[in-house]
C-alpha cells in the first residue's frame, strides 16, 4: 500500500516515527562530536574529595569561612586570607603583586601605610577557587592529602597551605612575631574569643580543640566548597555541543595544535608540574625571584577564570592574555625575557610551541569558555574578633 492510500491516523503515527528517528541522531552527533575531543581534558568532578583526617561538615565549613575573613590570624590584626583572595575577585586580587601586612585598601587601590618596612608579597596571588582540585590529573585522579600548593609546590593539601601565609612575614605575621611565635599568638587569641571556643567545639571532637591543626583544616573544608564546575567548557564536555560557539570549538582545536595542551592539561588545565620559563622580573622585588629550587622553575597555573586572575604568570609582569601569547611565541623564536634564563635552560615544551598571532584571539575565545562565575560569594558581616571584616581593605 503506498503512503497517499494510508489512513490519516497511520500517517500521523509514521510522521512521529520519523522525527523521533531524526531527533535522536542529531542527539547522537552531538554527543560524538564531544567525545572525540581530546581526551587529555575532561570536565571538572561534580563532587570534590576531602581528606579522611578532615571530613566536611556544615559547622566546619562556616568556621572556615569566618576564620578566612578574620584579621585575627594577622600579627598586626589588620589582614585576613580575605585580603587577597576575596570573592569579589573572584577570589584572587586584579594587581601583580599583594600588599599583605601594613596596607590599607583593595586589589589594585592596595597601598601601603607609612612609614613602611614590609616587602610586596613576592608572587602573584592564585585564585582560590578549584584549588580544591589542585593534582587532579587527566583521568580525573587526585588525593587532597598530595595537592600540591603554591607558585612552587612547597606545600601539599589545603589544610598545610592554609597555614603558610599567616607565618609568613609580607603575607600575615609581620616583623613582631617569629614563625614560631605568631602561632602560639593566634591559638591564645581565638582561645580568648568565647564565639570561637564553641564554634570549634561544634566542628572537632575532644578537649582543647583550638590548634594549628584545626585551623588549617576548617579553612580548608571553606575552601573546597569554591569550585566553579559548571563552565561552558564543562557542560560541552558532558555532552552539550552546543554550549560553546563555532569559534570556541576553533579556539579548542587551535590550543591543542599548537601544543598548549602539552602542559594545560587535566580538568584543571595544569599538569601541576614544574617547567623552567623565562618570564621577566617584576621591579618591585629587590631581590631576584629564582623559584623552585633556585631554577627559575614555577608550576603550570590552571587556566580556569582567568577572568578573575589577571595579571597573568607568577610575579603577574603579563597584564593581559594577549601579552601572554606573545611572550610564547617569544620562545619559539629562541628569545628569552629574563637575564637569569639562558634560553637552553628553557622548558623543550615552551619552546616548541608552534603558536602565531594570527592564532591568538581564537586561543583567547576558547579560554573565555572556561570561566564561571556561580560560585559562593558570601561575605560574613561581622566575624567573632569584631575586627574589620576581610581586614583592612576600605
Amino acid at each position: 500500500m503506498s503512503y497517499k492510500a494510508l489512513p490519516t491516523i497511520y500517517k500521523n503515527i509514521f510522521l512521529v516515527c520519523v522525527f523521533i528517528l531524526i531527533s535522536c541522531n542529531n542527539h547522537d552527533k552531538k554527543t560524538v562530536a564531544v567525545t572525540k575531543t581530546d581526551q587529555r581534558v575532561h570536565a571538572l568532578p561534580l563532587k570534590v574529595k576531602s581528606p579522611p583526617n578532615n571530613p566536611a561538615s556544615a559547622e566546619k565549613t562556616n568556621l572556615g569561612r569566618l576564620l578566612f575573613f578574620d584579621p585575627i590570624l594577622s600579627g598586626n590584626k589588620d589582614v585576613a586570607c580575605a585580603t587577597c583572595h576575596h570573592p569579589t575577585n573572584g577570589f584572587a586580587e586584579f594587581r601583580d603583586l599583594s600588599i599583605g601586612v601594613n596596607g590599607k585598601g583593595f586589589g589594585n587601590k592596595r597601598v601601603f601605610k607609612m612609614p613602611n618596612k614590609i616587602p610586596f608579597v613576592k608572587r602573584n596571588a592564585h585564585t582560590v577557587l578549584n584549588t580544591a582540585f589542585n593534582g587532579i590529573d587527566s583521568l580525573n585522579r587526585y588525593d587532597p592529602e598530595k595537592s600540591p600548593m603554591f607558585w612552587d609546590n612547597r606545600v601539599t593539601s589545603l589544610e598545610a597551605q592554609a597555614i603558610e601565609p599567616i607565618k609568613a612575614m609580607e603575607e600575615m605575621r609581620g616583623l613582631n612575631y617569629s614563625e614560631t611565635e605568631i602561632l602560639v599568638e593566634v591559638v591564645s587569641r581565638l582561645n580568648a574569643i568565647p564565639e570561637y571556643k564553641k564554634l570549634f567545639k561544634e566542628s572537632f571532637k575532644g578537649e582543647n580543640t583550638i590548634t594549628i591543626e584545626n585551623i588549617g583544616k576548617a579553612i580548608a573544608a571553606y575552601e573546597r566548597t569554591l569550585i566553579t564546575n559548571n563552565s561552558r567548557f564543562d557542560k560541552y564536555m558532558r555532552g552539550d555541543a552546543d554550549a560553546i560557539s563555532l569559534s570556541e570549538k576553533e579556539g579548542f582545536k587551535m590550543f591543542k595544535k599548537v601544543g598548549c595542551i602539552n602542559c594545560h592539561n587535566g580538568p584543571m588545565f595544569s599538569d601541576y608540574k614544574i617547567h623552567v620559563l623565562s618570564v621577566p622580573e617584576n621591579d618591585k622585588l629587590t631581590k631576584v625571584d629564582d623559584g623552585f629550587k633556585q631554577q627559575f622553575g614555577f608550576r603550570t597555573p590552571t587556566l580556569r577564570n582567568l577572568r578573575f586572575t589577571n595579571p597573568y604568570m607568577h610575579n603577574g609582569t603579563l597584564p593581559t592574555l594577549k601579552k601572554v601569547l606573545e611572550f610564547y611565541e617569544d620562545l619559539k623564536f629562541k628569545k628569552t625575557r629574563n637575564p637569569g634564563v639562558n634560553i637552553d635552560q628553557i622548558d623543550s615544551l615552551a619552546q616548541n610551541l608552534t603558536i602565531a598571532m594570527k592564532d591568538f584571539n581564537q586561543i583567547i575565545s576558547f579560554l573565555n569558555t572556561l570561566n564561571d562565575d556561580d560560585f559562593d560569594k558570601t561575605v560574613p558581616e561581622t566575624v567573632p574578633s569584631g575586627l574589620m571584616v576581610g581586614g583592612d581593605i576600605e
